[in-house]
């Protein structure tokens, strides 16, 4: 089986520099494929108060795992980067393939494939060289186009999320300072003018919390609770698409849509939260949250379970999870019900089939941050980050 190897710190930090100098290029991505900002325009949005050069990021997932993923999708214009899902079981046997993208997404893969130690130093790593290659002065970023917030991403459930070696890794990226200290003595030559750089050691105060497809609802309102009052965080809850119930979802899905191939277990809508249970702990959260000057809100959608029709992944893998554009239809539609429901009390990100076509459109709608997965695993990858920022900055200036 592949096994995921972090690449060390002074390796990465030299191979960034030297490829810049020598090819205009980090980790073979061109900085003409980039985005650096428009002198013209601000992009910026705003995540539980604090600024973002822009709306795009990666979703937590296969592109916000190691180091140099992390600092691919920052150079390609994603400044809210939620960090790949932890969780306290740590080594799992992921079966191989575990991504489909050929057209829609589907996969089978969970949360981190490294332990939670190391997910923690790369993310360090990540807030590292990318600060070294602001502070290098050899971007050709405009001004206060390098504003970027690291999201936390933790499952997914109470007794793991709550814990010590969970809430270890929580508190070693609020506070980063000692790992900071070690990664700083790794430095090569190549960026020893900035050894002394003051990095950020403070890296995430905000949290996107997944949980299993059928996890209670009273279990994600205690989970929540505990990481507001355990580590003042400011949290959204990704919530799953099964909320439409069985009618609508099917309706889209084989009538709107003809995924007729696609088809949810019987069982999926039964086991999951109802749309009452849901506004009921999210009121409820909200007010917590308001109570302790902490921001709330939902991210529309989690993938889709459905049942394993193709013959691409194990034939023991008897359900799979769907994403891309059928999953952006389903999404839509459950911010529309929350709008609805809620009006405008709570901040709604989003992650669902995201592509140039339609980002500049949903982030039109007040959503933030509107992060990608499936569009960056296609040919092109980092590069389709571009397409995004300048179709927003089209639509802006039209």
């Amino acid at each position: 089986m592949a096994v995921l190897r972090p690449y060390p710190f002074h390796a990465l930090v030299r191979r960034a520099f030297r490829e810049l100098e020598a090819k205009q290029a980090i980790f073979d991505l061109p900085l003409a494929k980039g985005y650096f900002g428009d002198p013209e325009l601000d992009l910026s949005v705003r995540h539980h108060g604090f600024a973002a050069s822009s709306p795009f990021g990666p979703a937590a997932g296969p592109h916000s795992q190691l180091a140099q993923n992390i600092a691919l999708a920052w150079l390609a214009g994603g400044r809210i980067v939620e960090w790949k899902t932890v969780q306290v079981n740590d080594r799992l046997e992921i079966p191989r393939p575990c991504i489909d993208a050929q057209t829609v997404g589907y996969n089978v893969e969970w949360s981190q494939e490294l332990t939670l130690e190391e997910s923690l130093e790369e993310y360090v790593k990540a807030a590292m060289l990318i600060e070294l290659l602001v502070a290098s002065g050899k971007l050709p970023l405009v001004a206060g186009f390098d504003r970027a917030l690291f999201d936390l991403s933790v499952g997914y459930d109470l007794a793991g999320i709550s814990g010590e070696r969970v809430s270890a890794f929580i508190a070693g990226l609020r506070d980063a300072s000692a790992t900071v200290e070690r990664l700083r003595r790794e430095i090569p030559p190549e960026a020893d003018a900035l050894r002394d750089l003051p990095f950020a050691t403070a890296l995430s105060s905000t949290l996107t919390l997944s949980t299993f497809h059928g996890c209670p609802p009273a279990e994600i309102e205690r989970i929540v609770r505990h990481l507001q009052e355990r580590h003042r965080l400011h949290c959204i809850v990704k919530l799953n698409p099964v909320l439409l119930g069985p009618e609508e979802t099917h309706r889209l899905l084989h009538d709107a849509l003809g995924y007729d191939e696609v088809r949810v277990p019987a069982g999926a809508f039964a086991r999951d939260t109802s749309w009452a249970q849901m506004t009921d702990f999210v009121g409820r959260l909200g007010d917590a949250a308001a109570a302790a000057g902490l921001g709330f809100g939902v991210k529309f959608s989690n993938t889709l379970i459905v049942e394993n029709h193709r013959d691409f992944f194990a034939a023991s893998e008897r359900e799979m999870y769907l994403s891309g554009t059928p999953l952006h239809v389903l999404a839509a539609a459950l911010v529309d019900r929350f709008r609805r429901e809620f009006g405008d009390r709570f901040p709604i990100s989003f992650a669902a089939g995201i592509d140039r076509g339609n980002f500049a459109e949903t982030v039109a709608l007040g959503l933030a941050p509107v992060t990608v997965c499936t569009d960056l695993l296609k040919p092109g990858g980092y590069g389709h980050g571009r397409g995004y920022l300048t179709a927003l900055a089209g639509k802006m200036r039209a």
